[in-house]
């Protein structure tokens, strides 16, 4: 009994979620499926790709997750499937699976029509392409009869070392990738490449040092810490930082020592 996993833009107020899970049950009837998300901005490919990092590493080893954040649909954007040595993941190769699948062991363009359905439509890839190599996988399948291997799309490049200030202090530059529910600004920045004294600044907001957590200052207070998923955020303590300082997804994070 296989587990399939979905995260997608799609939201749930239409019937493409449905869709997705009838094609999938339709190929492998005994299938699990779980939803992570699909409130995800709409062509947000990189908070896609947070949402699915920050779930799919607590799934049990055999799950197929698939993913569908995709501004590219129809295009000559590849579909792929993703093995990590642990699970397989399904997406289009947007840089969707980059931070799920940083290092894959292997990874497969779709091409073979086994894996997709009789009929495809260019505007809906997530039912006709990848559901249907989710259910095909899902009743046994191997990714390898997919097609042939090809290497993985990275995430866009934005962070790295910038010039040094007047100072001569070593500055880095990084953006926000997500804003959760509670309005906290998550970023890409890896917090082993930051140092506890840091100084983090985003928009009109500067924060003199990592904190360990919301209890940390006080209620109103902004505060920066390395969140749950490894990575550098900024939040204010019961209220939302990507309210009070105007930033989202995209926008630029200056970290100096």
């Amino acid at each position: 009994m296989a587990i399939v996993t979905l995260t997608s833009d799609f939201g749930t107020s239409d019937g493409y979620v449905g869709a997705m899970k009838g094609v999938i049950l339709t190929r492998a009837a005994s299938a699990v499926i779980v939803d992570i998300a699909h409130d995800v901005s709409p062509c947000a490919i990189a908070a896609g790709a947070y949402c699915l990092a920050q779930a799919a590493p607590y799934f049990p080893p055999g799950t197929i997750h698939v993913a569908v954040v995709d501004p590219g649909v129809g295009t000559e954007r590849r579909a792929v499937i993703a093995d990590d040595g642990r699970c397989l993941f399904i997406a289009p190769d947007n840089g969707l699976l980059a931070l799920a699948v940083p290092e894959p062991r292997a990874v497969f363009a779709i091409e073979s029509p086994a894996f997709v359905r009789d009929q495809v439509s260019a505007t809906f890839h997530g039912r006709d392409i990848f559901a249907a190599a989710a259910g095909t996988l899902a009743r046994g399948g191997s990714p390898r009869d997919a097609g042939p291997q090809v290497a993985l799309s990275p995430l866009p490049v934005t962070g790295g070392q910038t010039p040094h200030d007047g100072n001569h202090t070593a500055a880095w530059l990084y953006r926000v990738i997500y804003v959760d529910r509670f309005g906290n600004l998550i970023t890409d920045c890896p917090g082993t490449d930051v140092a506890a004294h840091a100084r983090i600044t985003a928009g009109t907001c500067t924060i003199a040092g990592l904190s360990r957590t919301f209890g940390d200052v006080a209620v109103g207070a902004p505060v920066a810490y390395i969140g749950s998923a490894g990575t550098v955020e900024i939040a204010i303590r019961q209220d939302s930082a990507a309210r009070v300082f105007g930033l989202g997804p995209g926008d630029p994070v200056h970290i100096t020592e």
